[in-house]
């Protein structure tokens, strides 16, 4: 326990922590009955996507202090998201828009066009099928302006304390939640980004913690995973999700770091799989709900069974794609 905690280790293990994370999010969207002694814990696999996006915030730090051009920036934001969504988009939409009455999430075909291009029914109506993607897209947009921002006035690090405090607004105060409370989901997931991009300036210095401060993740960890677990197995659907979304934060940074520590005693062939699937998350996500779990699920395997084939499936058919859309990519 003397041993200095450090945080380079996140940079070092972000290929391994993006897999773990997806993981947890790949075994939270599998089905599983109330009843079960683990369901809490299951449920809790939603806090992968803070995880994400706390990586993904420290990641953003070290390429925009690295070279700090809006082109250079956006291009490899883009270039990494943007092939994967359209070929996604295009497999859910149009089927979508062609075989439901109404069109489904696109009523028209501007609007289908919208929703293959930025993803636009999430904006418009809560459609939650690939949300991610859309919210990260413009965590990407204005993440340069908030970066540039902390460097000037580093006092400005505080926001993240002021989205909290809009998260809460978007679900309590009546001109914010008319506007734009359908999108609690996004809202409530602005703050984990901006610490991550807070936290990115001390992972690139290698900051350290003194070695004891590992007791004080410890029972950050424990309080914030008991307190989800209750949400999950007593309290939901009694309380406004943006509530479980603010504990995410002490759990994601807690487990965060206490991930970090373990991996450093991990083997080394489970670090390199864990990256493989960190590698090909963005393919995963997108893969393994409307093109892999949803024609499992009915075959009614069992949660243990289910999730393996959703996993199996979707790391073969999110390889492919990720290997085909890198051809492509690295042409242009």
């Amino acid at each position: 326990m003397n041993k200095p905690v450090e945080l380079a280790g996140i940079s070092r293990y972000r290929g391994e922590l993006m897999g773990l994370a997806m993981i947890f999010v790949m075994l939270f969207h599998v089905w599983l009955p109330k009843s079960s002694p683990v369901y809490g814990l299951v449920r809790c696999g939603n806090v992968g996507v803070d995880i994400f996006l706390f990586l993904s915030g420290v990641g953003l730090w070290y390429s925009w202090t690295k070279n700090p051009s809006l082109r250079h920036f956006f291009r490899r934001r883009y270039v990494r998201v943007y092939p994967a969504w359209l070929v996604a988009a295009c497999m859910f939409y149009i089927p979508n828009y062609l075989g439901t009455p109404g069109g489904g999430y696109s009523p028209d075909l501007p609007n289908l066009i919208a929703n293959i291009l930025i993803g636009w029914s999430f904006w418009r109506v809560d459609d939650l099928t690939f949300w991610f993607i859309p919210s990260i897209m413009m965590l990407y947009t204005f993440a340069p302006a908030y970066m540039s921002l902390i460097l000037r006035h580093p006092s400005y690090r505080w926001l993240p304390v002021a989205a909290m405090v809009l998260a809460v607004m978007v679900q309590y105060y009546p001109p914010v939640h008319q506007a734009v409370g359908h999108l609690e989901i996004f809202f409530s997931r602005i703050p984990i980004f901006l610490i991550g991009l807070n936290c990115g300036a001390w992972v690139r210095q290698k900051r350290t913690f003194e070695g004891q401060s590992l007791w004080l993740f410890v029972l950050v960890f424990v309080m914030s995973l008991a307190m989800c677990v209750e949400f999950e197995e007593s309290w939901r659907g009694r309380f406004p999700l943006f509530l479980e979304r603010m504990v995410y934060i002490p759990l994601t940074l807690s487990g965060v770091m206490l991930l970090v520590t373990a991996l450093g005693h991990v083997p080394q062939p489970v670090r390199r799989a864990l990256a493989f699937v960190g590698g090909i998350s963005l393919e995963l996500y997108l893969i393994h709900i409307q093109f892999v779990l949803k024609y499992i699920t009915p075959y009614k395997l069992g949660y243990c069974l289910t999730a393996l084939l959703m996993i199996a499936v979707s790391l073969v058919l999110a390889w492919v794609l990720h290997k085909m859309l890198a051809r492509l990519t690295s042409r242009w």
